[in-house]
């Protein structure tokens, strides 16, 4: 391992690859961003063929050195299969599981949940919590939620992954937008504002999310809600339900809500209105620093 340890140590480029986008930081030898972009070549948009090239093109922009890759780059759908590492799992457990394409690139596997009665997975995030563990942003005993299409509730414990959950709301409130009743009344903007908030509040303490959705398009037609309000009352609704769901852990750990800071904040003020404070973190950032304790490591 002594002669890739050396290439590591120049600068590499962490790839974090998802279903739809993906987005590529070149880490400089002090371990410093030297370069990054972000484009909608997800693992969805390309044939097990493309994949070489699609490395290729990474390279081109951002400079020949070596690959270490995360996210659904790694799942059945992408250019090697990475192998789910069970929890409790620490970035030791990541690295020992490292799957080589090549000598220069290393796909980074995800995670999987067995018990409570359920089964669950997460690729990418893995790399985001545990960076925000090794950067010292996150307790090593937190619960955080890091919203998305799939967000998932993770509980950190002496600084592993232990255990998780993932909630749909993401793709829920999408699916409501294209292809349900509401559709016309959810293209609005949803904003932390008043009506976001009570929404918020009455889902954190009552289960009647299917009920309440069918609600929101009586109350636009009766008069009882403007029609602008309805994305946001909505989409409260269900991160309200979502952040019920994060919270029946039983912990008084810190709250740590990490992604992009537009659904961050969205999710922040849900958590407010079941009265928990939440820690906001960039995703990005912790990111590149989970992926800089992995790149050590190897």
């Amino acid at each position: 391992m002594g002669g890739k340890s050396m290439r590591w140590a120049d600068g590499f480029i962490a790839v974090d690859w998802g279903t739809t986008n993906r987005r590529a930081y070149l880490v400089d030898s002090d371990g410093r961003q030297a370069g990054e972009f972000e484009d909608a070549r997800g693992v969805l948009s390309l044939e097990p063929a493309d994949f070489p090239a699609a490395v290729a093109e990474i390279r081109q922009k951002l400079g020949d050195k070596p690959l270490l890759l995360a996210g659904m780059i790694g799942s059945n759908r992408g250019w090697k299969d990475a192998p789910y590492v069970p929890c409790p799992a620490s970035i030791d457990d990541l690295v020992a599981k490292l799957v080589w394409v090549g000598e220069r690139e290393a796909i980074v596997p995800g995670l999987s949940y067995l018990g409570d009665g359920r089964a669950d997975v997460m690729r990418g995030e893995e790399v985001q919590l545990l960076g925000g563990v090794a950067a010292g942003l996150v307790d090593s005993n937190a619960l955080v939620c890091h919203p998305g299409t799939h967000n998932k509730w993770t509980v950190l414990h002496q600084a592993r992954i232990h255990s998780f959950r993932t909630v749909m709301t993401g793709e829920l409130f999408s699916l409501l937008k294209e292809h349900s009743i509401l559709s016309d009344l959810l293209q609005g903007t949803v904003g932390d504002d008043d009506v976001f908030r009570n929404a918020a509040r009455h889902a954190v303490f009552n289960e009647s999310l299917p009920a309440e959705l069918f609600s929101v398009r009586a109350s636009v037609l009766l008069g009882q809600m403007k029609k602008e309000d309805a994305a946001s009352h909505a989409s409260g609704l269900l991160i309200g339900t979502d952040v019920r769901i994060g919270l029946a852990v039983p912990t008084g750990a810190q709250v740590v809500v990490m992604g992009r800071p537009e659904l961050t904040r969205l999710y922040a003020a849900a958590l407010g209105q079941a009265n928990r404070e939440a820690i906001e973190l960039d995703g990005e950032q912790c990111f590149v620093a989970g992926i800089q304790e992995i790149a050590k490591r190897i």
